[in-house]
């Protein structure tokens, strides 16, 4: 690397205090939003900023589906000690589990229990879809983080059809192939309050995300 190259990066570093760098990356996000002519809605406008953050990735800007009062609705269920169910235990651990407990909630996650392991083997099923009919069985309003399988979405819906069992919120935001966007536009149709991002994108880090900006926007 030349010195005039070295001498043309070191120009373009920005010097941030460790304490300030969130706070920065919000407000280039905020400026590169207008230089694309975006404008958020102001309601969605943090949770869909949360996720560019956490990605790097300005798309979500246009594919992120909010249902009606989908934040208004979110907030109050974290407010009245709703949990959180998550598909990964790396979604787990990525929300503020000690934020939503000041409201009364906790995170659940069953993919690693063993029941759950024997019985999807056993049915022949996927351990995210027993998982669903686990969380079915929790005592009290219960949000859905789906950040990696789409079969837990499926078997959300399953469970809607069959008059079973009705999610409170369900945030939709698997990433992959297989059955991805079909599953995400069934929870839309469904007419459960949701966020979901539309397309192939999305993944744990986005759920968790989502979560912790509903959770710190309260």
């Amino acid at each position: 690397m030349s010195e005039i190259l070295k001498e043309n990066l070191k120009k373009e570093i920005e010097y941030v205090l460790p304490g300030d760098i969130e706070k920065r990356s919000f407000e280039i996000i905020g400026e590169e939003l207008k230089m694309r002519h975006i404008v958020l809605d102001k309601m969605q406008e943090p949770v869909t900023k949360r996720v560019i953050h956490t990605t790097a990735d300005f798309e979500y800007a246009t594919t992120m589906t909010y249902s009606e009062n989908a934040i208004q609705i979110a907030r109050n269920l974290i407010r009245s000690g709703a949990d959180i169910v998550t598909d990964t235990n790396m979604a787990k651990a990525g929300i503020n589990k000690k934020r939503l407990a000041e409201y009364g909630g906790c995170v659940h996650c069953f993919m690693a229990d063993e029941d759950v392991a024997k019985e999807a083997k056993d049915r022949k099923i996927t351990r995210a879809s027993v998982s669903m009919e686990h969380a079915a069985a929790i005592k009290k309003p219960v949000i859905f983080a789906v950040g990696n399988a789409p079969t837990a979405l499926i078997s959300l819906h399953e469970l809607m059809v069959k008059e079973i069992f009705t999610p409170a919120f369900v945030i939709g935001v698997p990433v992959g192939f297989v059955n991805v966007e079909a599953a995400k536009e069934l929870i839309i149709e469904s007419g459960v309050p949701h966020i979901v991002n539309r397309g192939r994108k999305g993944g744990s880090n986005v759920a968790a995300a989502i979560c912790n900006a509903l959770i710190y926007g309260i």
